[in-house]
């Protein structure tokens, strides 16, 4: 045995934060991983449907506009339902019932036989693929230790752009030859079977703690420790934190405390980057491949796979994040990013909206920068909450990025009619200039423990 006290929840989480990462971190990441692949899935299957769909049901701008942003609205209620969940009865129940919501749902999205069925449907999955995320990286923040939580997690991030992916290799590939419908069937039936082996994981030690579960808690971090490998015991690893107070059983969680003196300008700036940077990489994301078919003249399958170039960059720009954030900081490269990519958005609508090599060219750059703002969110909102609140404080947070999701598809179906590509960059472009200057007052979190963070 160790000789601490298993009584103290301070104590645990000083264990926890002395094991490095082991075999047994493989197990939690891969399975919320996957759960996060076919959250990217489902949110993005339909991007790749539109296409086929506007030719065979008729329809307009203004409906491509509402069936990409009713789905954004079932995500807001559901990081609200699921964040509050996570709170009350554990990470890995919530994660898991979420999964289940959205995977039932892409089977039902799969028979819709109509525009409006499918806008219903599409409202309940939003509901599953609102609540995954969010609880999923509270989750994943919970099992890291301080120093290297920032690529420890961003590696699990990864997944979900390489899930944006290869959901839009996949959709050039299935959807011009085996048809949309195929599309739902396989974000449904493998989320099925994932979500029931989440169930199976071992729930977050912080927030057992945080319950008063000590012995449950205990019996977590035995099995951390006991999956070091030999010859880097817990006790011979140095603190990288003093203990400077006990961890008592916390308080039930209430909303209203995100807005408390103490946590105001945290909520402020991180739903202002949530907003600013969903806004612009969903908008380009939902968008593109229609705009490429219908306004610049490529083909289905040309169109398809130039959307898919976005979510290419992202990760190559996302897998470099993961491996200096520990160094660079959360809030120095959100803010690069949002000016690098505000700079990229500004001159294609101001020089070079008419052509398509340069609209392909500087989306995708953009895109990959500041969609990397996105997973570095993931990664920052809930170092910046306690345990209590962390996974209310992740969902409320969210919430923010489901509005502006919804906000900016519907703004760029009337822009395109009303004004051209060009005023739809530059607005992408003008709200990258709000991103930067909310990244500019980021707390810096990188290598401090979650319990230093948050009091």
């Amino acid at each position: 045995m160790t000789g601490h006290s298993p009584g103290s929840g301070a104590d645990l989480i000083a264990r926890m934060e002395r094991v490095p990462f082991s075999k047994w971190h493989v197990r939690p990441r891969v399975l919320m991983g996957s759960a996060t692949f076919f959250d990217a899935f489902d949110a993005l299957s339909l991007a790749f449907v539109l296409p086929v769909l506007v030719r065979q049901w008729g329809i307009t701008s203004s409906q491509i506009g509402w069936m990409i942003s009713i789905g954004y609205i079932g995500q807001f209620a559901g990081a609200l339902l699921f964040g509050a969940l996570a709170e009350r009865y554990g990470r890995v129940r919530s994660a898991a019932g979420a999964t289940a919501v959205m995977s039932v749902m892409s089977l039902a999205c799969a028979l819709a036989g109509n525009f409006p069925a499918l806008l219903v449907l599409r409202l309940v999955q939003g509901i599953g693929v609102g609540g995954e995320m969010p609880v999923a990286a509270v989750y994943i923040n919970e099992l890291s230790k301080a120093k290297g939580r920032g690529r420890f997690f961003l590696l699990y991030e990864l997944i979900f752009p390489i899930g944006l992916m290869v959901t839009g290799q996949i959709g050039a590939l299935v959807v011009p030859t085996l048809g949309w419908r195929v599309m739902f069937l396989i974000g449904g039936v493998p989320g099925l079977v994932i979500a029931f082996l989440l169930l199976r994981l071992p729930e977050s030690p912080r927030w057992l703690i945080g319950k008063g579960r000590l012995a449950e808690a205990e019996a977590i971090v035995r099995e951390i420790e006991a999956s070091t490998p030999m010859g880097e015991a817990p006790n011979a690893l140095p603190e990288t934190v003093p203990v400077t107070a006990p961890v008592a059983a916390q308080t039930q969680s209430r909303w209203t405390e995100l807005l408390s003196p103490v946590y105001r300008a945290r909520t402020a700036i991180v739903w202002t980057l949530w907003a600013s940077s969903y806004f612009i990489t969903n908008g380009l994301n939902n968008w593109m491949p229609t705009l490429y078919n219908r306004v610049y003249g490529l083909s289905l399958a040309q169109s398809l796979r130039a959307g898919t170039l976005t979510n290419v960059a992202q990760v190559a720009v996302l897998l470099v994040c993961a491996f200096v954030i520990d160094r660079t900081g959360r809030r120095r490269w959100a803010t690069i990013c949002f000016l690098a990519g505000t700079v990229l958005l500004a001159s294609l609508g101001l020089f070079a909206a008419d052509s398509v090599t340069a609209v392909i060219t500087l989306v995708t750059l953009s895109y990959g920068l500041v969609g990397s703002v996105n997973a570095v969110l993931y990664l920052y909102t809930p170092e910046i909450y306690p345990t209590r609140m962390r996974a209310i404080g992740t969902g409320s947070a969210t919430c923010w990025l489901r509005l502006a999701s919804a906000a900016g598809p519907l703004l760029v179906g009337y822009l395109v009619d009303a004004r051209g590509t060009g005023a739809v960059f530059l607005m992408f472009a003008a709200t990258g200039v709000v991103g930067a200057i909310a990244a500019a007052g980021m707390l810096e979190t990188r290598n401090r423990r979650l319990e230093e963070l948050a009091p």
